[in-house]
């Protein structure tokens, strides 16, 4: 039998080696940066912007849907400490079949970067080349052997929006969220204010957005060749991220409402003053160890703007797929 001092060596013994285990549990960073590291990836996925618009059509309150068609993006990026690049551009030819949902042009320029606990993005994005999914369910006149879509090439809009987040936990850090130059090695979540700016709208060349044939002849609202506004407002959320075994996931979900100035022009142009609600989803999850990475990536971002007879709702979303190496030392 081991005597009382063999047991209090064997003791301190375990004691050391969980003192040591414990310290270094504590002195692992939550953030494992690779900025030292080069980066090279590759991405692969889809945006798409529709919206509708709600009006009086032969006396009823009626939605229509804009649909615009869109290709597979290819994008090819080189990160390196401050330095990063990415490329992108359309392969595989349309997603929709063109006769149905006609051919769309798709612009999309985008500046992001973080100074402490701020997030900043800046992002430009135009649409042309729409199709109304539901026309032929209003116009019993419509005529058409290939598709119940009316196609309405000369209808485009447009978004830019400036937007920076504030993230109380100095540990949220969005280079460790995307993945590609650091990952997490535990749990953070906090809550954040975003304040965002946004121009935006819709037109349709000097033409009524909605069909002259099944719009409402009284209304100059229903007539608008386009519609835009200005607006800004304060946004809060709350975020989170896990990593475990090299898994990692995260997002955040914000509500909120911002100040918007709105016009719409028929005839003439109007001006008006109101208030709009807004929402901020992201998600991500994907896997990550020190060599490579691979995760799915998907955004949501939401427009509206609102008269009395008329609402336009814009929905802008993308997913992909990314995956990429780090070498170096």
């Amino acid at each position: 039998m081991p005597s009382f001092w063999e047991w209090k060596i064997k003791f301190s013994s375990l004691l050391l080696l969980l003192s040591f285990q414990t310290s270094a549990q504590e002195e692992s960073p939550v953030i494992e940066d690779f900025k030292n590291k080069k980066v090279l990836y590759l991405d692969m996925g889809y945006n798409s912007a529709p919206f509708t618009m709600n009006c009086p059509i032969n006396g009823n309150n009626t939605t229509l849907k804009y649909k615009n068609n869109f290709k597979t993006l290819l994008g090819i990026g080189f990160a390196y400490k401050w330095f990063h690049l990415r490329v992108g551009f359309p392969v595989f030819g349309y997603v929709k079949d063109v006769e149905k949902w006609g051919e769309s042009n798709q612009f999309d320029l985008g500046l992001n970067f973080s100074v402490k606990k701020f997030f900043f993005d800046a992002d430009f994005k135009t649409v042309q080349g729409y199709a109304i999914q539901n026309y032929a369910a209003l116009d019993s006149n419509f005529i058409s052997s290939n598709t119940t879509h009316l196609s309405t090439p000369n209808v485009g809009t447009t978004n830019f929006s400036l937007n920076s987040w504030y993230f109380h936990d100095q540990d949220f850090k969005m280079a460790a969220l995307r993945g590609k130059q650091a990952h997490y090695n535990a749990l953070v979540h906090t809550w954040y204010i975003k304040g965002s700016f946004n121009l935006f709208g819709v037109e349709n060349n000097s033409q009524p957005i909605v069909p002259e044939v099944i719009s409402d002849m009284s209304s100059a609202q229903t007539q608008a060749s386009s519609l835009s506004a200005i607006d800004f407002g304060i946004i809060p959320g709350y975020a989170y991220v896990n990593r475990i075994k090299n898994w990692q996931i995260s997002g955040w979900l914000g509500l909120g409402g911002v100040i918007q100035s709105k016009f719409y022009s028929a005839d003439e142009t109007r001006g008006f003053l109101g208030l709009a609600p807004r929402y901020d989803i992201r998600l991500l999850g994907g896997y990550s160890n020190k060599k490579f990475f691979a995760f799915l990536v998907t955004e949501f971002d939401n427009k509206s703007i609102r008269f009395t007879e008329l609402r336009y709702n814009l929905n802008c979303y993308s997913i992909k797929l990314l995956g990429g190496i780090r070498f170096g030392k």
